[in-house]
């Protein structure tokens, strides 16, 4: 009898790797239950393929970077793999899962093949949540190390938002977590170890996360980014020449699978107070699939998009002036002691969905409006309004560790200055 249940068991787990690989998801859900399928794929389906491998010989010289939903290199990997891929004899590679443009069938597939990559790796950097990486009983030769995607703790995530209408439910968290097998998570200051070590349930374990800084944000001390940023403006949107520049860059709203962008935001009223002087730069969140249409007869004049086209970075640079409301990205913006404003015209509902881990009206190194008018009139009397000390605070208490020196700390902890100097190409 228990060779026949042995037999069916087998059978059953052939069919579901089957109906997993081919079947739309939703069909092998409802056939075999949410939790059934989500048990199956993190406890045996993916793990299996990194077991496959995990007795095999590490490779020392291997570096993993692990791009979870992006099609091609971030920002957060770009300076790091350069480093490595130029100026050393380590052997990278990188993996896109594209967790949210793939079907499910190919998304795993890409899954398993990092898995059984990644199983004979001495390096591993993310800069996202996977319940991927978590599932694996990882070998203790790999170092995994959180670059993380953002700099400084504004909005809630991970295990912050349990409470929060955004947030998963945290018993299924718990069951599969997104924040295991780190070796080291690094951040843009010590004053926001606590939250990450809240997010990511490393509470008693917060030596993993190290202030080294981010290490994107290194570019922002490099003179001839700044100066190719400009070019890349001019090039894009001629009108800005001799113009002041208000880069209006909000995050996105809802689940990232279905996002949108901050809807209030109106290029009329900006025109009529603020046409003689300015253009403004929209950049939306890399999430938002559907743009908000631009005025025909003020786009490329007077507004232009660059969601497509131009870097945040790039951004960040060339604006006089930055309008956001809930995004991190005030956080690198600080570190040109320039005006900030915050657009927060739907601050009681993002509060409810997601929420912060600072009071925001305290938080802010900038006015928080809730109209048009109101941005636009503190523009108007910048000159008089701006005060540079509560930026320049703001940024000591948040990204007192993104110096320019970023990427050679993180490099330092997660290899070591000895593996370093071995690995080092020679001229």
């Amino acid at each position: 009898m228990g060779k026949v249940k042995d037999t069916l068991k087998k059978a059953h787990v052939n069919e579901l790797y089957w109906n997993i690989m081919t079947k739309p998801p939703m069909s092998v859900v409802r056939h075999e239950g949410h939790q059934v399928v989500k048990d199956f794929l993190f406890n045996r389906f993916l793990p299996e393929a990194y077991n496959s491998r995990r007795d095999l010989p590490v490779n020392e010289r291997k570096v993993v970077f692990v791009e979870t939903r992006v099609s091609s290199l971030s920002n957060s990997f770009a300076l790091l793999y350069e480093e490595l891929t130029k100026n050393y004899r380590f052997i990278v590679h990188v993996h896109y899962l594209q967790e949210i443009s793939v079907s499910k069938p190919e998304y795993l597939r890409n899954c398993r093949r990092m898995l059984k990559d990644i199983a004979t790796a001495k390096y591993v950097f993310l800069n996202d949540a996977s319940n991927v990486i978590s599932c694996i009983d990882k070998r203790p030769e790999t170092i995994i190390t959180q670059l993380w995607h953002a700099c400084g703790a504004f909005k809630r995530f991970g295990l912050s938002t349990a409470d929060h209408l955004f947030g998963l439910d945290e018993k299924d968290t718990r069951r599969h977590p997104f924040y295991e097998n780190l070796n080291y998570v690094t951040v843009s200051s010590p004053e926001i170890i606590w939250a990450y070590a809240e997010a990511m349930d490393l509470k008693g374990r917060e030596d993993t996360i190290v202030p080294t800084g981010v290490s994107r944000t290194d570019i922002f001390y490099k003179k001839d980014f700044i100066e190719k940023a400009y070019e890349h403006l001019y090039e894009a949107f001629p009108a800005a020449k001799g113009k002041k520049v208000i880069l209006f860059a909000p995050t996105f709203r809802g689940r990232v699978a279905v996002a949108e962008t901050a809807a209030a935001f109106d290029p009329e009223v900006f025109w009529r107070d603020l046409g003689e002087d300015y253009v403004v730069v929209t950049k939306h969140h890399p999430y938002v699939k559907k743009l908000p249409k631009l005025p025909e007869h003020l786009k490329d004049t007077f507004i232009y998009d660059a969601t497509n086209t131009m870097s945040i970075e790039d951004l960040l640079c060339v604006s006089d002036i930055c309008i956001s409301d809930y995004s991190s990205l005030i956080y690198e913006y600080s570190l040109f002691d320039r005006p900030m404003l915050f657009f927060a015209y739907d601050l009681e509902d993002y509060f409810d969905w997601r929420g912060f881990y600072y009071d925001y009206d305290e938080l802010t190194p900038g006015p928080i409006c809730r109209t048009n008018e109101e941005l636009t009139d503190y523009i108007l009397h910048v000159d008089e309004r701006f005060d540079p000390e509560i930026v320049r605070s703001f940024r000591e208490r948040f990204m007192s560790a993104c110096d320019g020196h970023a990427t050679q700390r993180i490099m330092d902890l997660v290899f070591g200055k000895e593996t370093l100097s071995h690995m080092r190409r020679r001229s």
